[in-house]
């Protein structure tokens, strides 16, 4: 029953666009894995009768991808890049499509406010029990074809991703995410869009040398431990930040969870870059959008994670829904109550 809601939900939100109203993407296939992952899926089809009306029609493309990289971040080529990955993935297994894919996507992983990775994340979490689902794998194509469409890389992060990135040996401690998100700055302007901002940050003279803070993961185990320390510190930032923009910090946290829980599908060797770009990711969220200094989270005994994610669904808003998602993963790795208190305060601001 549950899964049949879920491949019900996506064939309504497959006859849609993966944007409405010209840039604003849609959390619709997230919001409902979501729910289903947690036992809300009686909430679906009423969310969804809802959210569907503000949701555009699915693009149309304009002739076939060709060359890939001159048509990668090119959102006009949307329709194209979504027949794209659905003729690939009907002919490949879709480990394979995603093994060649992800290494091309990562350095774009700003894509739509990195809602590519996010909805990536959400969906090879659904295809993990049902890999030969077709509805499924249409919405693994869908995410994968969004992704490139708005390709876009975070500025500054070219020597995150090169092979030898000339940065220094360090001794053997772990990566040292706390630090990291500690001394990052902050953009003077923070008014304006996503690429506005984004684009503000070559002109911050710390920003490049911030990023190198997180240096390289040694092995794929630290890169994992990296990532679990970066969804967690994210989460427990969102307290101290997420009054100053509630919905689009949000991303801070999501971002590194669709990495995170995207892993076991990939190669081992690519999980030291996938710590690189959602460090990335994180890093410039929290640049451009976080005050520089922080607020006292708010005291509240926020439940069982169970109570935690039921408020989040009764509250209805997909960023609070995705956020509860998330943190819940952190909780379940990290045993940090404070995480749970999180969705509560995205529900109280948004």
């Amino acid at each position: 029953m549950t899964d049949g809601i879920l491949d019900e939900a996506y064939e309504r939100l497959h006859r849609t666009g993966p944007e409405f109203e010209g840039w604003l993407s849609n959390h619709g296939p997230m919001a409902v894995e979501a729910l289903v992952r947690h036992g809300h899926q009686q909430r679906v089809h009423r969310w969804l009768d809802d959210y569907l009306g503000r949701l555009d029609e699915l693009p149309r493309g304009l002739h076939p991808i060709d060359d890939w990289r001159e048509a990668l971040g090119d959102p006009k080529r949307a329709g194209d890049w979504l027949a794209y990955f659905d003729r690939q993935l009907r002919e490949h297994p879709w480990r394979d499509v995603l093994g060649t894919w992800w290494p091309r996507l990562l350095p774009g992983i700003a894509a739509g406010a990195t809602h590519g990775v996010i909805r990536v994340g959400h969906a090879v979490r659904a295809l993990d029990r049902a890999d030969a689902n077709p509805r499924r794998l249409a919405e693994l194509g869908q995410a994968l074809g969004y992704w490139a469409a708005r390709w876009l890389p975070v500025p500054g992060t070219e020597q995150l991703f090169a092979e030898d990135p000339g940065r220094p040996e360090t001794d053997g401690t772990d990566v040292d995410v706390d630090a990291a998100l500690a001394g990052l700055p902050r953009i003077d302007d923070q008014t304006g869009g996503v690429r506005d901002r984004l684009g503000r940050l070559p002109a911050v003279p710390r920003w490049e040398p911030a990023l190198t803070t997180l240096r390289p993961a040694r092995s794929p185990a630290e890169a994992q431990r990296g990532l679990t320390t970066l969804v967690h510190r994210a989460g427990l930032d969102y307290l101290r930040f997420g009054h100053a923009e509630p919905v689009m910090l949000v991303h801070a946290v999501t971002a590194p969870t669709a990495v995170l829980r995207t892993l076991p599908a990939l190669d081992r060797a690519l999980w030291a870059p996938s710590l690189a770009a959602a460090w990335a990711a994180t890093a410039a969220i929290t640049s451009v959008y976080a005050p520089t200094d922080g607020i006292a989270p708010p005291a509240v005994t926020p439940g069982t994670p169970a109570e935690v994610f039921a408020r989040a669904a009764r509250h209805g808003d997909e960023h609070v829904v995705k956020l509860a998602d998330a943190v819940l993963d952190a909780h379940a790795t990290t045993a940090d109550d404070r995480l749970l208190t999180a969705p509560g305060y995205a529900g109280q601001l948004i």
